[in-house]
C-alpha cells in the first residue's frame, strides 16, 4: 500500500466515515426497492424486512433494525437523509465513530420496538433512529455543562421535537410510537454512551442508565408479544 492510500484511508477514518456508511446503506436499499417493483409496494417493503408486528412475533427480530434502512416514496428518504447528513456529522463527531453507531442502531432498535408494542401497521424509515439523535442533544447540555454551544443545540433540537410531535399527532400516516420510541431510546442511549470529551462522567450513571434502556426494550417487547400471542395461537 503506496503512502497516498494511507493517506486517504486515514482522512476517511477521522472524517465522519459512519454517517456516510449510514447514508450509503441507505441509499442502496432504497434503489434496490426501486428496482423490485417501489419503494411504495407493500410486498416489497415485507420483503426487504419492514416492521410487520406479526412476523416480529413469529421470529423475525431483524425487523427491528432494518426498518431502519428502509423508506416509502422519495420525499421520505430525502427528508430522512438530509437529517441524518447534517445532524449525522456534528454528532459523530462529539461522541466519535463507535458510540456514534451505536447510539443510532440503539435508538432505532428502542423505536422499532415501541412501535412493535403499540402501533400494529407497517412502517419503515430512519426517523426510529434520526429522533434518538434528536434525544442526544438534549443530553449534550448534561455532559457538557455550561458549554455555550451544547446548550443552544438542545435549545433549538428541543423547539423542532415539539414540533416534528405535534405535526404527528395530526399526520395518521407517521408512526408516532416509533418516534417517540426512537427519542427517549437515544436519550438514554447518550447518557449510557456519553463522550469520549465529556466534562461530566459517571460510570455508575453510565451503568444506570444502560440497565434502564435493556428495561425499557425489554418492556416494549413483551407488550408487544402478549398482544400478539393470543391471535397467533388461534390460528396455529
Amino acid at each position: 500500500m503506496n503512502y497516498k492510500t494511507q493517506l486517504k484511508i486515514e482522512r476517511w477514518k477521522q472524517g465522519p466515515f459512519i454517517t456516510y456508511s449510514i447514508l450509503a446503506i441507505t441509499g442502496f436499499m432504497y434503489l434496490l426497492q426501486e428496482i423490485l417493483g417501489g419503494s411504495t409496494s407493500q410486498w416489497v417493503l415485507i420483503k426487504l424486512g419492514a416492521k410487520v408486528n406479526e412476523l416480529i412475533v413469529l421470529g423475525d427480530w431483524f425487523r427491528l433494525i432494518t426498518p431502519m434502512f428502509l423508506h416509502i416514496g422519495l420525499t421520505h428518504i430525502l427528508f430522512n437523509v438530509l437529517i441524518v447528513y447534517f445532524l449525522g456529522i456534528q454528532l459523530e463527531s462529539i461522541f466519535g465513530h463507535w458510540r456514534f453507531l451505536l447510539l443510532y442502531f440503539l435508538s432505532g432498535i428502542v423505536g422499532n420496538a415501541t412501535s412493535f408494542a403499540f402501533n400494529s401497521s407497517i412502517s419503515a424509515g430512519a426517523s426510529t433512529a434520526i429522533f434518538g439523535l434528536f434525544g442526544s442533544t438534549l443530553v449534550l447540555v448534561k455532559l457538557f455543562p455550561g458549554q455555550p454551544q451544547m446548550k443552544a443545540m438542545a435549545k433549538n433540537f428541543t423547539l423542532l421535537i415539539v414540533l416534528n410531535l405535534v405535526f404527528g399527532i395530526f399526520n395518521s400516516g407517521i408512526d408516532m410510537a416509533g418516534h417517540i420510541g426512537g427519542l427517549v431510546g437515544g436519550y438514554l442511549a447518550a447518557f449510557a454512551l456519553s463522550t469520549p470529551t465529556a466534562w461530566r462522567t459517571d460510570k455508575k450513571q453510565q451503568l444506570m442508565y444502560a440497565s434502564l434502556l435493556f428495561i425499557v426494550f425489554l418492556v416494549l417487547i413483551i407488550i408487544g408479544y402478549n398482544k400478539y400471542i393470543p391471535i397467533l395461537n388461534f390460528f396455529f
